[in-house]
């Protein structure tokens, strides 16, 4: 086993070979609590791909050595902290107890599917090694920035697609770092939403990306092309605080969720109670990146890691002074300072592109609520802004 320690992002990278059999059993263990092999990051489906794999199936039967296939896997720092392991003989004895859900395929996706046809065209395939490249880190920011650095120069580009791969060890430590999250429902999980602080799944992706590109206009389905936005996505990631400061960002959005959902009126008609202001994605979206431009700064800035800090920690100390008002309120007060009949009668308005305007309506609601350090009578000038 070959190993190198990369300094920059405090990851170990582990070089081994393995049979082609042994792989496709650890990485169909690490899909079954998640489905098929293929829900995790899509197989390319052109023509011209199918071609190509087709190539590589013939020529892996024929015994063709393939590239190395390169894996992420977060893993505890109890298990990081002893490599690396010098007499192992095998991957398994390096991760141990480590949950094999969290093993990710960063580079190697259509060689893992042409592995497997191959497979079940010639069963004496599974004999035949094959190299793997392990990228161990203790948080999946290492993961996602090494990710991202390594794919930049490919196309398509995606980074929806990309945080994909690493979708699952991404939700684990969102949910073990904001403590305020309710519930986070996934595709296979879903639910209804009841209260406050309570996402889906792919919302919470789509709000670490506008987080990082501080921008309303995210459309996690679509390739993200601008070139300076992959630019400040990853010198965002190489910033070792940036990740403790998304979750930070997402608690105060639960908190503040939380905090208004207490007005519970009997009506449930469109933004008639405290919850429905968060229940979109819009609002959000809108607060998120009112959050991330006043801590990170416009995009193209270069705002240092103690100036980030520094923001965050005095809009977390005027959020709490903000909660600590609103739940000392009763419910017809809280309804007079979250003015929700302001709020509807913004949005009951004609328009062309309602998700687009109404995503304008909340990033300049909250951009003012934190120009005004939360410090409002009511959110009646918020909700005036744009």
């Amino acid at each position: 086993m070959d190993w190198l320690y990369d300094e920059r992002t405090q990851c170990w990278s582990l070089q081994t070979t393995m049979t082609i059999g042994e792989y496709v059993d650890l990485i169909n263990d690490a899909h079954q609590t998640r489905g098929a092999l293929s829900g995790q990051r899509d197989v390319l489906t052109t023509t011209t791909a199918k071609r190509i794999r087709a190539r590589m199936v013939a020529d892996i039967k024929l015994g063709a050595v393939l590239p190395p296939v390169v894996i992420g896997a977060v893993i505890e720092d109890d298990v990081f902290n002893t490599l690396p392991i010098d007499e192992a003989d095998s991957v398994n004895e390096v991760l141990g107890d480590s949950d094999l859900s969290s093993l990710s395929i960063i580079d190697g996706m259509q060689r893992t599917a042409a592995m497997l046809e191959a497979q079940r065209d010639d069963p004496t395939v599974s004999n035949r090694r094959l190299r793997i490249e392990f990228w161990l880190a203790t948080t999946v920011r290492a993961m996602i920035y090494r990710m991202l650095v390594l794919n930049t120069g490919q196309v398509p580009w995606t980074i929806s697609r990309q945080l994909t791969v690493v979708f699952s060890p991404l939700l684990e430590e969102i949910q073990r770092n904001v403590p305020d999250l309710a519930k986070l429902s996934t595709p296979d999980d879903r639910g209804r939403r009841v209260g406050g602080g309570q996402y889906a799944s792919d919302d919470i992706v789509e709000l670490y990306i506008a987080f990082s590109l501080r921008k309303t206009a995210v459309d996690a389905k679509e390739a993200v092309s601008d070139e300076f936005s992959r630019l400040d996505f990853v010198d965002n990631l190489s910033d070792t605080e940036f990740q403790a400061q998304f979750y930070e960002a997402l608690g105060l959005l639960a908190r503040l969720d939380k905090s208004f959902s207490r007005y519970e009126p009997k009506e449930s008609t469109r933004y008639t109670r405290g919850r429905d202001i968060f229940g979109g994605q819009p609002a959000r979206i809108g607060f998120i990146v009112a959050i991330a431009t006043a801590v990170l700064g416009r995009p193209g800035a270069n705002r240092l890691a103690e100036q980030r800090g520094t923001r965050l920690t005095a809009l977390k100390e005027a959020q709490n002074s903000l909660i600590e008002k609103l739940d000392g309120l009763n419910e017809a007060d809280l309804a007079e300072f979250i003015r929700l009949d302001v709020l509807r009668e913004v949005l009951d308005r004609r328009v062309g592109q309602v998700g687009r305007y109404e995503r304008a309506v909340f990033a300049e609601a909250f951009k003012v609520l934190v120009e005004e350090k939360f410090a409002l009578d009511s959110l009646e000038p918020c909700w005036r802004a744009n």
